[in-house]
């Protein structure tokens, strides 16, 4: 399979069947170079993940999992076709046209809020075939050729995933959040009404600056912030 060609200060590794969150996490802990995109293609299922440094702290940083996601959205809005629909979970879970296609997983160096973490890693995997040929037994899993874009290169997808994520990367640095907070609100999957994430139910009311989420619980005001989606390699 063709190498991916990445952004400048990008390094790809493939990951040769292994397990690229993992492989990444592990990467990081001994002091890789940010930027490092470990992957694995094969013909049914795009997997990869992100080396990031961010100079911020980690409540800050995890802004990173949302960003990717709008990163992949864009990423397959220009290479495949204007009608397919791709949605995004506050979980990092990927949607397209309303079935479950994919996840978006992050992990840290630490897990103190206030504090500056070394390294933040972003995994993706994507169905790009469906497991079983028998996908009546699974209404609501998908893979992304079986919604008609069958003609998306799984390596040019890679590509563009990247290349959308470091425009998102340098919005946020250079602007904040907000542009972010619009793009990712403008995609969110059923974020309305009764929603359980991370344990708690309550009525959704908002997103924080940093893309938190806000839930009426009783009578409370609850702040669920975007660490609690933070996750290490099984």
């Amino acid at each position: 399979m063709t190498n991916p060609h990445l952004p400048p200060l990008f390094a790809g590794q493939d990951a040769a069947g292994a397990d690229p969150f993992a492989m990444a996490v592990a990467a990081a802990d001994i002091g890789c170079d940010a930027g490092l995109v470990i992957h694995d293609l094969a013909a049914d299922r795009l997997r990869a993940a992100i080396v990031f440094a961010p100079d911020v702290t980690l409540s800050e940083a995890a802004v990173i999992l949302p960003l990717c996601g709008v990163g992949l959205q864009n990423a397959i809005g220009a290479l495949g076709p204007p009608e397919v629909g791709v949605h995004l979970g506050w979980d990092g879970t990927i949607y397209v046209n309303s079935g479950r296609c994919g996840k978006l997983r992050m992990a840290a160096s630490g897990t103190t809020e206030t504090e500056e973490p070394d390294w933040v890693v972003v995994a993706l995997s994507l169905s790009l075939w469906p497991a079983n040929d028998e996908t009546g037994l699974t209404p609501d899993q998908t893979a992304l050729y079986a919604e008609g874009c069958a003609e998306i290169d799984a390596v040019e997808l890679l590509e563009a995933w990247v290349r959308h994520t470091l425009v998102g990367i340098n919005t946020w640095s250079d602007g904040g959040t907000a542009q972010i907070h619009r793009e990712w609100q403008g995609l969110a999957h059923e974020l309305h009404g009764e929603v359980t994430v991370a344990g708690r139910t309550g009525t959704f009311i908002g997103l924080d600056d940093r893309l938190g989420m806000l839930l009426k619980i009783a009578d409370e005001t609850v702040l669920i912030p975007l660490t609690e989606n933070l996750t290490r390699p099984s």
